[in-house]
């Protein structure tokens, strides 16, 4: 089977991880997070895949290659303007079979593939759309579905108290090639705005999917998809047992530095005397000073904490940035890639 991966955005919402590196390769504790992507759809028997890519999409294909290493055969769609979420597969539509699945390239999940496919074919559809249930929809849009699974409606962003289950589009699609006439050229096209609600009543399709599912655009998802694989709530290729640390190769950490539980340190880094480090990603070569004091927070590659700081929960150091001695960093700052504060 083959699979699409939309992977187009600048990922904005995650800068300053983003800023020189595409959303696609950043790491995500031990590897480029796409590859656990590539992973999960070949656990599926997915091994065509086409990555379609826009910002600095020549620095994806120079970490991913032909896809291989990953047991998959990589081709690329790069878009040259932004062109949305429907009109990638448009500029795709020469490589793509009369049936193909689409994924947002965002998620992280083990959702079972094989038992949407098994819908979709049970029920004839044009396009089925894989639901997870959230706790909290009011970010999302609802999907409201018929007992047979037709889809009736959607409900945006929803406020207060809903009735039923809070059941939302997991950005992972069954198409059939047909939907391709619906995508209108040369533009960006929204699918799931301009696409979705003209195929309600006309072959489109939800199907209730179990498992672990989280969208990783934003710091705090990032950090909470980080602990979760690190904590083993997924299925995850080449990963030891189920709670093991997140602890890379050739990591210098003094004798007397607390390192807590659900903490990531990446290839080389460096945690000096007395350093408390606790619910935090400190990504490959990064650097952190005696006594400073890491919570919730994420430090990018090559980044140096100076002795003495304090980063307050939601901070994100970018990479080869520097936070000076005797810094206290306010919770939710962003430092820049390369800046000094």
């Amino acid at each position: 089977m083959q699979a699409v991966i939309l992977a187009g955005g600048s990922g904005t919402r995650l800068r300053p991880l983003t800023s020189r590196v595409a959303k696609p390769v950043v790491t995500l504790v031990d590897r480029p997070f796409i590859v656990f992507v590539l992973d999960w759809l070949r656990r599926h028997d997915f091994t065509d895949v086409i990555l379609c890519c826009g910002f600095q999409a020549d620095g994806v294909r120079a970490v991913l290659g032909d896809g291989s290493r990953h047991g998959v055969s990589l081709r690329y769609v790069a878009e040259s303007e932004p062109l949305g979420t429907g009109g990638p597969l448009l500029l795709a539509g020469e490589l793509l079979d009369e049936r193909f699945v689409v994924c947002n390239g965002d998620i992280l999940t083990d959702i079972d593939l094989r038992a949407q496919l098994a819908a979709h074919e049970r029920t004839g559809a044009v396009a089925t759309l894989a639901l997870v249930e959230v706790e909290d929809p009011s970010a999302y849009g609802l999907v409201r579905c018929a007992p047979d699974g037709a889809v009736l409606e959607f409900v945006e962003k929803p406020r207060g108290t809903l009735a039923g289950e809070a059941l939302i589009s997991a950005g992972v699609y069954v198409l059939e090639r047909s939907v391709l006439e619906l995508i209108a050229p040369g533009r960006q096209v929204s699918i799931e705005r301009e696409v979705w609600p003209a195929l309600v009543g006309n072959g489109l399709y939800g199907h209730r999917a179990d498992g672990y599912w989280l969208d990783i655009g934003t710091p705090e998802r990032y950090l909470q998809g980080s602990f979760d694989i690190v904590a083993g709530a997924l299925a995850v290729d080449g990963r030891s047992q189920p709670g093991s640390n997140g602890i890379g190769s050739r990591c210098q950490i003094a004798a007397d530095a607390q390192i807590g539980e659900l903490v990531v340190l990446g290839d080389g880094v460096q945690v000096g005397s007395g350093a408390t480090i606790e619910r935090s990603v400190v990504l490959s070569g990064a650097q952190i000073g005696a006594g400073s004091v890491l919570r919730d927070s994420i430090v990018g590659e090559r980044a140096k904490i100076g002795a003495h700081v304090e980063l307050g929960r939601g901070v994100v150091i970018g990479e080869d940035a520097e936070v000076t001695p005797h810094r206290l960093i306010a919770a939710g700052t962003r430092v820049a890639a390369g800046e000094s504060v």
